[in-house]
């Protein structure tokens, strides 16, 4: 946590703020909440906001690339098309927003933690996610590739249509999830529990992948059928 955490905050309220509001609150250097503020496109790029408390937030087309958001709270905001590109987002909690289509390429997001949230179509390529974690987040049609999830216990993510290429799934636990019609070229599944993901639509390009891995009787029935066997 950031010293700035521990201080009294400004609170700013119902407001339509620009980059100059922000520079100047970020110049004070004490924790901020911004309620139902209006961001939408704004520039903020590189920018301070350590330990910022961002509730429903319109965030919509705002330039956060390069953005110091360690330890910062993201709760109801809704931030489609929003760029995070570089951000440091570092001890982040993100729950219950839309980040529809957000760039977040490149961005640090180690020990931070999703739930309850939207990412559909988002980009997380090249992120940092050391201790990151996820509950109950659509990933349907998110880029994802080389993306760490080894040892994690994905609850409730929805990766339909996603491109996982690469990424590393081994001794994941999987509860609730979709994997329906992902890209898994290339994934690692090894020592992987899948009982509980949905894996329609997968197909077996490379069985060493799963190797390991465990999975039930009407799933293993559901993999041989896509490479066009009868199981009797």
């Amino acid at each position: 946590m950031t010293d700035v955490q521990n201080a009294n905050p400004i609170v700013v309220e119902d407001q339509r703020l620009e980059r100059p509001d922000i520079e100047a609150l970020s110049a004070k250097n004490t924790a901020v909440k911004l309620l139902r503020c209006d961001l939408e496109e704004c520039d903020l790029s590189r920018l301070s906001m350590l330990g910022w408390l961002f509730d429903g937030c319109i965030l919509k087309r705002t330039n956060l690339i390069g953005a110091k958001l360690e330890g910062s709270r993201w709760e109801g905001c809704r931030g489609g098309f929003a760029d995070f590109t570089g951000a440091d987002l570092s001890e982040t909690r993100i729950t219950g927003c839309d980040f529809n289509n957000a760039n977040f390429r490149g961005a640090t997001m180690t020990s931070s933690i999703i739930k309850r949230s939207k990412m559909t179509g988002a980009n997380l390529s090249e992120t940092k996610s050391l201790n990151a974690s996820f509950e109950e987040v659509l990933f349907a049609d998110a880029r994802l590739p080389n993306f760490s999830f080894r040892k994690m216990r994905l609850i409730k993510l929805e990766f339909q249509n996603a491109d996982l290429r690469k990424s590393d799934f081994r001794l994941a636990v999987f509860d609730g999830c979709s994997l329906r019609d992902a890209n898994l070229v290339d994934c690692r599944f090894e020592g992987a529990d899948l009982r509980g993901a949905d894996l329609g639509g997968i197909r077996l390009f490379n069985a060493k992948q799963f190797k390991g891995a465990t999975i039930s009787r009407s799933q293993a029935g559901q993999l041989l059928a896509e490479l066009g066997l009868n199981v009797q």
